[in-house]
């Protein structure tokens, strides 16, 4: 349905080395399902869309939120009850959303492995043993989990503890809930590399504390955790890449920010990526709003514009620049995880409700920043690079948030299929 769960389906695909498999198209589709899912889909990214324009927004932000509504957490009590959201899911599983999934996996005596709730949905409905969901967010919804989930051994893996809380609290067995952290890209996770993560970090803090502030403060913490950084020098300036969702939503900040950060870029001190994803009117948006703040003339290792025209070639690229990148200004959605591997976060407004809750799980680990006005992006930003606040960030991030996300669901798999029983 979006970014998020691809993203998560591609690191999980190179984590395990198999394709990924999209349930909303043919051959996993048939053309009346594929038909529902785009209608499903131009539903979502229409109301995401329009709920971040200036004039009636606000009302359509307060659909999204309903439409994507997460009851309280606290006190703890029993949320098992099928929520408005569950109920429609299920008529939908019942005219046929994810039976063609469900036929191959019944075909092929497979296990099956998806980081969206609408096929693990689908599996339950026919009474398929060995299926395993990946959330994709912090906190989640009541449509995740099927209407009687004791009946249905679906397995959870959970990138949070409050996801895992959350999911017992929806009537998941506690058996059946794994705390694995989300999966992020193995080439950027490095697993098994220690040395070379640790000396990626050790640049990337030289650039996003110019001035030795943060340091300073925390080099005792810093000598233990990281030796090298007494050593390593970085000269480039810190690299800020600015992600738009699959649906182009707050694309137009770009517009607002760009005049305010042209003399930091001039002059050296900030380098910039504006990612457009594959989507090429958003790309042609970027690239006219970069000639008319005048830095048409501007090189790429200083300012480019990302966009390819496919899903699998822009997750590659954009996961190249994520190795690169030092500050990521994006909504809080998936990419929220991605500061376990070290990047500060800044934070655009939320859409919906899931975002608001992975945006308040981040900025409690210290590994977040809500945005100041964009128009003035040229002088708060410099501010948090000179006291330390994204260094602060990006280290938070760095020591308190999970990276073997990948990694471990590869283990829980291996494990449901040589001991099902274990788990189920």
């Amino acid at each position: 349905m979006g970014y998020g769960h691809l993203r998560a389906a591609a690191a999980l695909s190179s984590q395990l080395g198999v394709p990924v498999r999209q349930v909303d198209r043919p051959p996993f589709a048939s053309p009346q399902e594929a038909r529902l899912w785009n209608v499903l889909r131009a539903a979502y990214t229409g109301l995401s869309r329009a709920s971040q324009v200036r004039w009636g927004g606000r009302a359509l932000r307060w659909v999204l939120e309903t439409v994507t509504e997460i009851p309280r957490l606290y006190p703890y009590r029993d949320l098992s009850s099928p929520s408005l959201a569950v109920k429609l899911a299920a008529v939908l599983v019942r005219a046929g959303l994810g039976q063609e999934v469900v036929r191959v996996v019944q075909e092929t005596h497979a296990t099956l492995l998806t980081t969206f709730f609408a096929p693990a949905l689908a599996a339950a409905h026919v009474g398929l043993q060995r299926v395993i969901c990946v959330v994709t967010d912090s906190d989640i919804a009541r449509v995740w989990v099927p209407s009687d989930p004791k009946q249905h051994p679906i397995v959870y893996c959970a990138p949070s503890e409050r996801a895992a809380r959350r999911l017992q609290a929806y009537g998941v067995p506690p058996h059946r809930v794994h705390l694995t952290g989300f999966p992020l890209p193995p080439e950027l996770v490095r697993e098994g590399d220690a040395q070379a993560v640790a000396e990626a970090m050790a640049r990337r803090l030289v650039r996003l504390d110019p001035s030795g502030t943060f340091r300073r403060q925390f080099r005792v913490e810093l000598q233990a955790a990281l030796p090298q950084l007494e050593s390593v020098a970085s000269p480039e300036p810190p690299l800020l890449t600015f992600a738009v969702g699959g649906a182009g939503a707050q694309a137009s900040m770009v517009r607002e920010f760009l005049p305010s950060l042209a003399p930091l870029l001039r002059n050296g001190k900030l380098r910039l990526a504006l990612v457009a994803g594959i989507n090429a009117e958003v790309a042609q948006r970027f690239h006219g709003w970069v000639a008319e703040a005048g830095l048409g003339d501007a090189p790429p290792e200083v300012l480019r514009v990302l966009w390819e025209p496919t899903l699998d070639a822009y997750l590659t690229s954009f996961h190249q620049l994520l190795g690169e990148t030092d500050i990521l200004w994006t909504k809080p959605s998936e990419l929220t995880f991605f500061a376990a591997l070290g990047i500060a976060l800044v934070f655009a407004p939320p859409v919906g409700m899931h975002e608001v809750l992975n945006r308040r799980w981040a900025m409690e680990r210290g590994a977040g920043l809500k945005q100041e006005h964009p128009a003035a992006a040229g002088q708060w930003l410099p501010d948090w690079l000179a006291d330390g606040t994204l260094a602060g960030a990006a280290w938070n991030g760095f020591r308190r948030l999970p990276r073997r996300g990948a990694s471990r669901i590869q283990e829980l798999l291996v494990q449901l299929q040589s001991h099902p029983q274990s788990l189920l």
